[in-house]
């Protein structure tokens, strides 16, 4: 199984491309400076590294170009997106209502957005994160994986 997991801030966006069976990290990456003309994206694979600095107007333009990165005939680790089997989403905050990893459907969604205030500098770019990757990929299975069901899980 191959996992792509994400991290969206509100002007990055972390990846790394897993694949399970093997525990092994195929890829990974950083789009830093979202929204600006001198944006940065490093993607990192069998030991070399790729840097362009360009315009990224937005998370959905990040995810396009590391889909592309990751399935580039030079620099990719995989034959096409169809090889993703899941997209896993670090969410910072879920609220009382998530106590564990989630499978992201329109009533998650829905929670996330009234989740916003309690996390406002970190939900509203997980929440477009999520939403670029289901316009670009919407067959494959999203997963929301909270902190706050860490820290709840371990609170004493």
């Amino acid at each position: 199984m191959i996992i792509l997991v994400l991290n969206c801030g509100s002007s990055s966006l972390k990846y790394q491309l897993v694949n399970m069976d093997k525990e092994e990290v195929m890829a990974k990456g950083l789009v830093e400076r979202i929204g600006m003309e001198d944006a940065v994206f490093t993607h990192k694979w069998n030991g070399q590294k790729r840097e362009v600095t360009q315009s990224i107007p937005d998370h959905k333009v990040a995810v396009r170009l590391l889909l592309n990165a990751l399935t580039d005939k030079e620099c990719g680790v995989i034959a096409s997106m169809d090889a993703i089997d899941a997209i896993g989403h670090r969410v910072v905050h879920g609220g009382e209502e998530f106590a564990a990893s989630t499978l992201i459907t329109e009533e998650v969604m829905k929670a996330l957005e009234r989740c916003s205030d309690m996390a406002p500098l970190h939900n509203p770019p997980n929440i477009i994160g999520i939403n670029a990757c289901k316009a670009i990929m919407p067959d494959v299975p999203q997963v929301a994986v909270f902190d706050t069901a860490f820290s709840s899980d371990h609170a004493g």
